[in-house]
């Protein structure tokens, strides 16, 4: 004897065949995806913070050595102030032109580290300027890696959100754009950590 299919299972299987083409369109792997890539934009800026409230303890420790260039400290309290007030919101990881002024903003303060640590090489020998350029150039490594992790999340995103069959989900439902990857842009800023030598 075949089974009967009573009237309160047909919405129910009906629900269930419609649902089924959409867990292979990217309904719940694209806010996934997107989320993930917003998280590890904050863990990037987590690190660029931990910088800047580093800096004004260099700054400190510089002028209480009695350090005659001021031109140079004040370059680097300036570029922490244009970085610190420079932010980026999870929706603005899709603004091209918001990315490249939070990078620039990034960049300047990485410059003006490196030049500092050019000018004071009589500081090297000072325990607490030594520290804090040793935290700095750990600092240096972790935004590297954390853009580095940022920059794989926005590739997952952009190539989930452009390739079949997740692209007919983040069109239909998302209305989904590309992420800005991080990429270095400031003249004189390069990807490698400042380097810190304490005349070893």
């Amino acid at each position: 004897m075949r089974p009967v299919l009573t009237a309160p299972l047909l919405p129910a299987m009906a629900l269930a065949l419609a649902a089924a083409p959409l867990a292979g369109c990217g309904v719940n792997a694209i806010p996934t995806a997107e989320e993930n890539a917003k998280a590890r934009m904050a863990d990037l800026q987590s690190q660029y913070q931990r910088r800047a409230d580093l800096i004004p303890n260099l700054v400190s420790t510089v002028k209480a050595a009695g350090a005659q260039e001021k031109d140079i400290l004040v370059q680097v309290t300036q570029a922490r102030a244009g970085a610190s007030s420079t932010q980026l919101s999870g929706d603005d990881l899709k603004d091209p032109a918001k990315v490249a002024a939070f990078q620039r903003a990034q960049g300047a303060v990485t410059v003006s580290l490196q030049r500092l640590q050019e000018a004071y090489p009589e500081l090297k020998s000072q325990g607490n300027y030594t520290t804090l350029m040793s935290q700095l150039e750990g600092t240096e490594n972790r935004i590297g890696i954390a853009r580095d992790d940022y920059n794989a999340a926005v590739q997952s995103y952009n190539t989930r959100i452009r390739t079949f069959p997740d692209a007919i989900g983040a069109r239909i439902f998302y209305g989904a754009k590309p992420m800005v990857p991080f990429a270095v842009t400031t003249p004189g800023a390069d990807q490698h950590a400042p380097t810190v030598n304490f005349g070893s």
